[in-house]
């Protein structure tokens, strides 16, 4: 069948793009910190270098326009004479000055004298604005690097999910699991069922959203994922899939989103996975294979079968039949 346009990618990227904002963009600008922070990394990068660069000469050209108001360039090498600041000559000086300054490098050839207030204005403007720069700027880089999505990247899921009986009931079931040794705190799972669908009234529902129960009343969705772990759906009376069958399983278009969210144990931020299966990647009378195995004083996983699955006499019927 041909690949379809997918709500969620594997990867767990949303496909949705909003559009035709008209006046409401304006409230990106409103929240800026948090626009910079969601730019790529690219974007992030040039509006860093090109605020700096921008904020330096800006500086440097008010510390030259001082000296040259002053006609300070003229008499820098006389000794007789008292400047704003010493040792500037042009341009260039006074670029290092504010660099030094900026900086707090402090090299101790060029400093202001105590007779130019204009450039003790200045200078308390400068560390200002210098400061405030420094904070927003770092800040939303720090936040940037700290983000906890590529601690997503080492969630993984089954690429298919499996239909076979459990305990005698007919489940819908898929696996995650944990690559890392650091653990996910108080991780949770949820799935959306995402299928258009019409009401009684005539109304068309595009997208529309259904939860899939993964064990929200007996606390299953609570995980400890120190070990792979298969998610079960119930499929009963209660569930979506309770008139699905492996028949009309073939003709059904619908993707299940699966969402798993916990608290990164080394940073203590916020972390979330997110992939999908469709229709095509829901596999009837499948199970998956045993990943564990005891080894020497531990249990070994083994990830070469972590998506592999074999086929078990499973009724072609409805839960509903």
């Amino acid at each position: 069948r041909r690949e379809r346009q997918r709500f969620v990618d594997k990867n767990g990227r949303c496909n949705v793009q909003h559009g035709n904002l008209g006046g409401e963009s304006s409230r990106y600008l409103s929240d800026l910190f948090t626009t910079l922070v969601d730019l790529k990394w690219r974007w992030n990068l040039l509006i860093f270098l090109l605020t700096y660069t921008v904020a330096w000469l800006v500086m440097a050209s008010m510390w030259w326009g001082i000296a040259y108001l002053r006609g300070d360039l003229h008499q820098a090498h006389d000794d007789t004479y008292s400047p704003c600041v010493a040792n500037v000559y042009n341009f260039p000086s006074a670029f290092l000055f504010f660099i030094e300054t900026e900086a707090t490098i402090g090299y101790g050839h060029r400093y202001i004298t105590e007779r130019c207030p204009e450039g003790i204005v200045l200078f308390l403007f400068q560390s200002l604005l210098g400061s405030i720069v420094d904070a927003f700027l770092i800040g939303c880089m720090f936040i940037k690097m700290s983000q906890p999505k590529k601690r997503a990247e080492t969630l993984m899921f089954s690429r298919a999910a499996v239909v076979s009986q459990r305990d005698g009931k007919l489940c819908l079931m898929f696996r995650v699991g944990n690559l890392r040794n650091s653990h996910m705190v108080s991780a949770q799972i949820r799935c959306k069922l995402i299928k258009s669908r019409q009401t009684p009234e005539g109304e068309f529902l595009p997208l529309d959203q259904c939860e899939l129960d993964v064990g929200f009343g007996t606390g299953a969705d609570q995980l400890f994922l120190v070990s792979p772990l298969t998610i079960c759906h119930e499929i009963n009376s209660k569930s979506p899939f309770f008139c699905l069958s492996q028949r009309s399983l073939r003709s059904e278009q619908f993707e299940i989103v699966v969402i798993l969210e916990g608290i990164v144990e080394t940073t203590g931020m916020t972390c979330q996975a997110r992939t999908s299966y469709t229709e095509d990647e829901v596999l009837w009378g499948h199970r998956f294979l045993p990943v564990m195995s005891l080894e020497d004083g531990f249990f070994r996983v083994d990830y070469s079968q972590f998506h592999a699955t074999f086929e078990v006499p499973t009724p072609p019927y409805s839960a509903k039949e």
